[in-house]
């Protein structure tokens, strides 16, 4: 720890980040999953992105660096959704699963990805509030901590978005 750091502030050393992506990089690539609506490309993108510049500032994060990073998640992903529409959309190469495994994981699959487009559907913000509450299991407060708001926007986009998926997820599939 540096002697003349601001209160709060702990610098974190280059191992100290390299453990916490190695154990943590899994659930942050889900959590970044579920903010970019499925995309898994996305979320791979979306989370370098944000540990890139975690790593930057490593020295100056409060707190721990788990809440930093779901933050910047969170945010990162409403910047992206806002200039998405000026890019060129990417295609993924899908790779093929063994036929053997199709039948038992596809209702489970099938359910996911109806989950993930429905989460995609909501605006930015409500999707960064329902995954940091329902997926990552923070509390009201710690969510409007990382979003920046207040704990009552935190209810209310709650309530309006759990309403909204469940209309979405009521909408039977087109085929």
């Amino acid at each position: 720890m540096v002697q003349n750091e601001p209160l709060g502030v702990t610098a974190i050393e280059p191992d100290e980040f390299t453990d916490f992506v190695a154990n943590r990089a899994t659930a942050l690539l889900r959590t970044a999953y579920l903010l970019c609506g499925g995309d898994r490309g996305a979320a791979e993108d979306l989370l370098q992105d944000v540990l890139e510049r975690t790593y930057r500032k490593r020295g100056r994060v409060r707190g721990g660096l788990e809440p930093y990073v779901r933050a910047g998640l969170a945010n990162a992903a409403a910047n992206r959704w806002r200039t998405r529409s000026r890019r060129v959309p990417e295609a993924p190469l899908e790779r093929a699963a063994d036929p053997g495994t199709w039948t038992d994981e596809a209702a489970r699959l099938a359910d996911r990805d109806r989950v993930a487009t429905a989460l995609g559907g909501l605006p930015p913000r409500m999707r960064a509030v329902l995954v940091l509450r329902f997926f990552d299991d923070l509390s009201e407060a710690d969510t409007a901590a990382a979003l920046g708001c207040g704990v009552g926007t935190v209810k209310s986009q709650t309530s309006r978005g759990l309403e909204r998926l469940r209309t979405l997820l009521d909408t039977p599939v087109r085929s």
